[in-house]
């Protein structure tokens, strides 16, 4: 993880089609009536069309694993996102595979890359994956395979499929032997971050950050991109879990990579995860400050808060896993413990990535009791 290779990434992920940057929206109505500075919520709604910020990772570790095979079946060099939205090397691409398991936003980042680039996909998902979220997944032409256990079941399963039928793993979690990948999947989402940075208010930086997790990917993301730019004057960092999915919170507290033991399940599907990435949790056992636990009913709460906005800020729709970094916010500040420990007050300028949309229609509109296009168009 470094700038350079961010500036990379950002070459070749703003050559994509449809790229723009997400907004960053100034809840200035939530920050006042909580006592808080500001709270800025990057909005990855939006983004590619594919509503969560997983698109800037997956496809982006897609597009580094067909060049680098192109350079050692074909030594093809420098190919880049453009030679591959083109077609250019077709005859090759298109009987490459790539394969993940997911929860629902790396799969069909994945498998939106693969259509893109023009290889295969075949994605895993855990057994409680919505129907929604596996339709839309399959829109863009993946193979599904349904696993009968959970998410870290279904990473297993992936990885060996994947060596028996010769299969290229884009995972956002890393493991023994399978670092490289998930490196340039978390590569890509340093996009968003230095998108965030750029869209700040002349000379304003947040005092504090709170990014969700699941296997922590996208918290040592952010973590390594702020303490590149800032070093020791960067944010506080405060990692965000599910209570029912919290390895990195067990793990903090162990001080070794610990796991979530038996099932598990939380309404924030893209966090449901039981054991960490360990590229991400070297990167976060170090530079990180906190880590908090919320409750199913905080990402609920949060989510219908946004929709119904707080004096005079914009409508926002946020998934459930969206919601929660901006959750554990809220958590925090009403625990005067917390809030001590974080050192929350009154000039405190928070920034928070609302990493998804409504990424399922059907959920969403369950839990906010109106539906994410009703919100969206609400002035």
């Amino acid at each position: 993880m470094s700038h350079a290779r961010h500036a990379e990434a950002l070459r070749e992920i703003s050559s994509w089609p449809s790229y723009r940057p997400t907004p960053l929206v100034h809840l200035r109505g939530l920050a006042q009536s909580t006592g808080l500075a500001a709270i800025w919520y990057k909005d990855e709604s939006t983004r590619f069309g594919l509503n969560a910020f997983k698109a800037l990772g997956g496809a982006y570790a897609v597009q580094r694993v067909l060049a680098s095979a192109l350079r050692e079946r074909a030594g093809r060099a420098d190919v880049g996102a453009q030679d591959l939205v083109a077609g250019r090397y077709r005859d090759i691409v298109s009987e490459l595979t790539v394969t993940c398991a997911t929860a629902g936003n790396h799969g069909r980042s994945v498998a939106w890359g693969a259509e893109m680039f023009g290889c295969r996909s075949v994605i895993y998902l855990p057994a409680v994956t919505s129907r929604h979220r596996e339709a839309a997944i399959a829109a863009y032409g993946a193979e599904i395979v349904r696993t009968a256990g959970n998410y870290d079941e279904a990473v297993r399963r992936c990885d060996q499929d994947a060596r028996r039928l010769g299969r290229f793993v884009v995972s956002d979690t890393s493991y023994p032997g399978y670092m490289e990948i998930p490196r340039d999947v978390m590569q890509g989402y340093t996009v968003m971050v230095a998108e965030a940075l750029e869209q700040l208010p002349p000379g304003e930086r947040p005092t504090h950050v709170f990014v969700q997790a699941g296997v922590g990917g996208l918290a040592a993301a952010v973590c390594a991109y702020l303490w590149e730019a800032w070093g020791a004057e960067r944010p506080i960092l405060v990692v965000v879990e599910p209570d029912a999915a919290d390895p990195l919170f067990r793990s903090a507290a162990a001080g070794r990579p610990t796991r979530v033991p038996g099932e598990y399940h939380t309404i924030m599907a893209g966090l449901e995860a039981g054991e960490v990435s360990l590229l991400a949790w070297s990167i976060l056992e170090k530079g990180a400050d906190a880590f908090l636990t919320i409750p199913d009913e905080a990402a609920e709460a949060t989510m219908r808060l946004l929709a119904e906005a707080v004096e005079g800020d914009p409508p926002v729709v946020a998934g459930e896993s969206g919601a929660a970094g901006l959750a554990g916010t809220l958590a925090a500040l009403q625990d005067a413990g917390a809030r001590g420990t974080l050192q929350l007050g009154s000039d405190s300028r928070v920034l928070v990535f609302g990493t998804e949309g409504a990424t399922d229609p059907e959920s969403y509109k369950t839990i906010v009791g109106r539906s994410d296009d009703d919100v969206a168009s609400t002035t």
